[in-house]
């Protein structure tokens, strides 16, 4: 984390003249100075410092989000909410009610809810801090609307569903950095103590160089819901996102990214080049769009280090969600047994953690956004976000075709899988034939670009 002092420079330097000068000359010009201020700043001069949130995407996790955020220190207010259906917001404003009840934290009247595929930038013009939590094929647009209008940032992993979003993505984090802008992104592991204890072995040489890894998201898997008389197309595909790689981008990018990502920040590094394998051979009806049940990916780091990638949707078999490291001294455990466990390979326990204690990740990375802004911190996630998506797309891109993959083949890729300018009148960018069946990518056919 990342201490900016410029702002406190310039207070601590003739603090009470330029306080006074701050004060009057903003009142003056008609908020024109306090508008230019990050939030902190902005509230105190005008005598308030209540953050003010706006929720974009009303589903599960961007209402845990929402209530995450409320629940941090200080004055934090939610004050719009945006989403494309008016029953998943109507849900998740039921639900945050319920939570906070008639408390100060809530503040969204009728006019404050926004429905549609606009609906975020209506959302995003009334607070400081956004909650990005749509799918997040929408994730790279979304993002770019509120840092140029400067906002503080909670995106859900992960940022992009193809390479111009990730690309975007960046050009807008080096934006955000300059700006001093918060961003946060919800790979919520980087604020978890047994993560971070792991790694702190790992730093100080307990497990030596790592040289190979395993991670892992085997489960069997998630929702489906049915398609409905009189949908469209492009309804039934946002309801059913998760489906669809132009809103989702598969699993082994929507939940797989946190393993991958974890590999990179333990290496310290990005993959050069995947290869892998994968397929549909048990989640494979016309209701469960076009992704993959499976996927198994090898990177190889600049270093040499080589990480194997599992990640499985198939009821019944094996579920793991994990990642060990070995090392050229031992080996690091980051969930199996206690949650965190290093050893060497003589069998002696260098670490083992006992986190029962231990606080809520996602509770965490919503307290250290808050606490940032207000203290004239900056945390800057985004870029590192956009990185380990393109790296689990670069896993993606390799399954898909069965070719070996390059960073740079990757991060340069054209293939834009998300439209301009959608509403819900278009035709999704992938429609089903006469049968109701999807293109289902074929390796040895299916082309990157």
């Amino acid at each position: 984390m990342k201490k900016t002092t410029t702002n406190q420079s310039l207070l601590n330097h003739s603090g009470k003249s330029r306080r006074a000068f701050v004060k009057n000359t903003a009142l003056v010009s008609g908020g024109l100075m306090v508008s230019q201020l990050p939030v902190s700043q902005a509230a105190h001069v005008l005598g308030d410092d209540t953050i003010k949130v706006a929720l974009v995407g009303c589903g599960g996790r961007g209402t845990g989000a929402a209530v995450q955020a409320l629940s941090t220190e200080g004055k934090v207010k939610l004050v719009a909410m945006a989403d494309a259906f008016q029953n998943r917001l109507d849900k998740s404003f039921k639900h945050i009610t319920e939570k906070f009840g008639n408390s100060k934290k809530l503040k969204v009247s009728k006019d404050q809810q926004f429905i549609g595929f606009d609906a975020y930038k209506q959302a995003i013009d009334l607070a400081d801090v956004v909650i990005l939590a749509t799918p997040p094929g929408f994730r790279p647009q979304h993002f770019a609307y509120a840092i140029s209008n400067n906002k503080h940032v909670f995106m859900e992993k992960p940022v992009a569903t193809d390479s111009p979003g990730v690309r975007k993505v960046l050009e807008n984090a080096k934006i955000a950095k300059e700006k001093k802008l918060n961003v946060v992104v919800g790979l919520q592991r980087h604020y978890q103590n047994n993560y971070l204890k792991v790694l702190e072995n790992i730093r100080s040489g307990a497990i030596g160089d790592i040289i190979s890894g395993q991670v892992y998201w085997n489960g069997g898997g998630v929702w489906v819901r049915p398609r409905e008389a009189g949908e469209t197309e492009m309804q039934y595909q946002m309801k059913n996102w998760y489906y669809f790689n132009w809103l989702c981008g598969d699993h082994i990018l929507e939940q797989h990214i946190h393993n991958i990502d974890v590999a990179n920040w333990f290496i310290n590094d990005y993959p050069t080049t995947a290869q892998g394998m994968g397929g549909r051979q048990v989640r494979k009806g016309k209701d469960h769009g076009h992704i993959f049940d499976h996927h198994f990916v090898e990177f190889t780091y600049p270093s040499g280090t080589i990480i194997s990638s599992q990640c499985r949707h198939q009821p019944g078999t094996m579920s793991r969600v994990d990642e060990v490291f070995q090392g050229t001294k031992g080996t690091s455990y980051t969930n199996s047994s206690n949650k965190g466990r290093v050893k060497d390979y003589q069998g002696n326990t260098i670490y083992n953690h006992r986190g029962n204690k231990d606080p809520n990740p996602y509770q965490v990375e919503h307290d250290k956004l808050f606490s940032a802004i207000r203290n004239g911190d900056v945390i800057s996630d985004a870029e590192n976000g956009a990185k380990s998506t393109l790296a689990a797309i670069m896993g993606r891109m390799a399954t898909y075709s069965g070719q070996v993959i390059t960073w740079d083949q990757a991060m340069n890729s054209d293939s834009q899988l998300v439209p301009d300018n959608l509403s819900w009148d278009s035709d999704p960018p992938v429609m089903p034939d006469e049968n109701g069946n999807y293109p289902v990518p074929v390796p040895g056919q299916f082309k990157i670009y």
